[in-house]
């Protein structure tokens, strides 16, 4: 099917496949994914319609023409290829949290171990209290094909401050304000499963008490970076301070 977006929001959609393509390859670079598995999709601006990447093709095949667009129904509005078989959780996400921008799913090796434990990875890293505001939790288990696994992480993060939620013997899914956040937290999902994995190994690791995590937190999502003033450069003022 193609040639159902509308025409006010080609420029957007268009922008938005060159985006999605960009960020797949993201996902093989920090071993997160193997072969076809994972997808990424992000919300087009000023439309109720997402870009995914489309079932069973292959990183080096996925150009910004290869990419599908679905409206949040999960429905294929336009591209030549069948959507991939996470879609209807993207599309459930997308419908339940209009704060969220971009869907992530991977199956990289340390959380999708602790996935098929179903054991949240404790927040004992200060990079994880930064990340995710506490532990990464577990997901129920939900078959793929349907919204099970997209009713099962709104569910789960809806009331949390992770990003990322564990579904049980499945794997990490990421939500962020756009695709290039749930990315990252794909990335530091994985990073953490391995350092905590890691330090039970040698031992029980170090809880953070609730209060460092909710300081770690806020500083780390209101202040850390660069501000757009930062960015811009000292005022005069400043210079001459």
């Amino acid at each position: 099917m193609t040639g159902q977006v509308p025409a006010h929001a080609r420029d957007a959609v268009a922008r938005t496949r060159e985006v999605v393509a960009l960020l797949h390859a993201e996902l093989p670079r920090w071993g997160l994914v193997v072969w076809t598995a994972g997808n990424v999709s992000q919300r087009v601006p000023g439309a109720d319609l997402f870009v995914i990447k489309p079932s069973g093709v292959t990183y080096d095949e996925l150009t910004p023409d290869a990419m599908v667009v679905c409206d949040l129904d999960g429905n294929l509005v336009d591209g030549t290829r069948a959507p991939s078989s996470d879609t209807a959780a993207h599309a459930y996400v997308y419908r339940h949290m209009p704060e969220v921008g971009g869907v992530v799913h991977t199956h990289s090796t340390y959380a999708t171990a602790w996935a098929a434990r179903a054991e949240p990875v404790p927040c004992v890293l200060t990079m994880m209290a930064d990340e995710f505001g506490g532990d990464i939790p577990i997901g129920p288990f939900a078959l793929i094909g349907d919204d099970s696994i997209g009713r099962g992480i709104v569910e789960t993060l809806r009331d949390s401050r992770s990003p990322a939620v564990l579904m049980r013997n499945h794997g990490p899914f990421t939500i962020g304000r756009d695709a290039k956040a749930a990315v990252k937290a794909a990335v530091m999902v994985e990073e953490v499963a391995r350092t905590v994995h890691i330090a039970r190994q040698l031992g029980d690791p170090l809880p953070i008490a609730r209060d460092q995590i909710d300081s770690l937190y806020a500083r780390y999502q209101n202040v850390y970076g660069q501000s757009e003033t930062n960015a811009a450069g000292p005022t005069p003022e400043e210079k001459h301070a």
